[in-house]
């Protein structure tokens, strides 16, 4: 009996149990169309549910977690009280996560459905609720010296949709990162190159053709007091694929590859009584990211006329503005404020949008 119990708790210390549950009220408005209409005002109140389960050995790592969401919107895990659920019918889920991962001599290998791998600011390249399928190693290197701390040199491929052919003939995703800690880890430089082939340009294959993207993305962050979270970021994006000779691509946007992120940010919700506050602008052009793979919070523009739900936030320019408190140390309340206008408009008129979000986020 005593060994039994022995094996139980050695077990329970290598499982690591997770939950989190999220609130969301949310008020949009100022949504002007490509034909210079505008959408309706819109209220929702909405809500986040996952949770996962982990086992870890000396070297490895198993893992996975459920969480709700449309299963065609990798973008967006929120579900929205009273649509498109009958009347308080059952919720969707999925797993947004399985993976094995192993750890040895500063390597890290990572196998399956995982987590974005690479070093990023923001969710305005790639959003924190797509989990990319593939494979990523990354090999940090400590150093000694006071103004080189750290490098970790990072690489993945990942397949965004399989065509049961050989693997070149997938939508697939490749990234090479190199990522410099200096200065007393008060300064990062994460210079990056993503490549994307065959990919969609409608996602959830109702596409009309493919796309190359090749990007260059430089990317860093400055922690401006010693003593103080007050920190800058920058990003810079720049897409190297000619679109001059591609007539799939509208001749008023085969010249829009650049975009660019900055933003400052101030403290943490690590602890009870904490604040954090953030200020970002961005400007990203029609073919500086693959839209459907970043964020779609700044706005409500979709795919929703090509019969699919994912975001399509690029080719705008706008704000976001953040304050949120910690209550406690698994408690906290987030308020965000975005603004957008299109650069380039789709049809007679510029796409507009102005949102204001209230959300509380429970972790058990």
């Amino acid at each position: 009996m005593v060994q039994l119990n022995a094996q139980k708790d050695s077990l329970k210390s290598k499982l690591q149990f997770e939950m989190d549950f999220r609130f969301r009220a949310e008020q949009d408005w100022d949504s002007q169309k490509s034909d210079g209409s505008f959408r309706e005002d819109r209220s929702r109140l909405r809500y986040r549910f996952r949770t996962g389960l982990s086992y870890a050995q000396d070297w490895y790592t198993f893992g996975f977690r459920i969480r709700t969401g449309d299963p065609n919107k990798q973008q967006d895990p929120q579900l929205t009280l009273g649509k498109g659920l009958k009347e308080y019918g059952t919720l969707p889920l999925g797993f947004e996560k399985i993976y094995f991962q192993s750890e040895w001599n500063d390597f890290k290998l990572c196998l399956g459905k995982n987590s974005y791998p690479f070093t990023k600011n923001n969710e305005l390249f790639w959003s924190d609720n797509v989990f990319p399928e593939g494979i990523s190693i990354k090999k940090k290197i400590n150093l000694k010296s006071p103004l080189l701390n750290e490098i970790e040199l990072s690489g993945g491929h990942f397949v965004m949709a399989s065509n049961n052919t050989s693997f070149n003939k997938d939508a697939y995703f490749q990234a090479f990162q190199t990522s410099f800690t200096g200065w007393d880890k008060r300064i990062m430089v994460f210079p990056s190159l993503y490549v994307f082939r065959n990919i969609p340009d409608i996602p959830d294959g109702d596409h009309s053709f493919l796309l190359d993207y090749t990007i260059m993305h430089f990317g860093s962050s400055l922690k401006l007091l010693k003593d103080h979270s007050f920190r800058i970021d920058f990003d810079y994006y720049q897409n190297f694929e000619n679109y001059e000779s591609n007539i799939d691509v509208a001749s008023n946007f085969t010249d829009q590859r650049n975009g660019f992120v900055v933003g400052l940010k101030y403290g943490d919700l690590k602890v009870a009584d904490n604040w954090f506050f953030s200020i970002s602008y961005a400007d990203l052009e029609r073919y500086s990211i693959v839209d459907y793979m970043a964020q779609n919070d700044w706005a409500r523009w979709d795919y929703s006329a090509f019969n699919s739900p994912d975001g399509r936030l690029s080719n705008f320019r706008g704000a976001e503005i953040v304050a949120a408190y910690a209550i406690s140390d698994k408690i906290n309340i987030v308020s965000k404020y975005y603004i957008v206008e299109q650069l380039i408009p789709y049809g007679t008129s510029k796409e507009t949008g102005q949102r204001i979000r209230f959300d509380i986020n429970v972790k058990f």
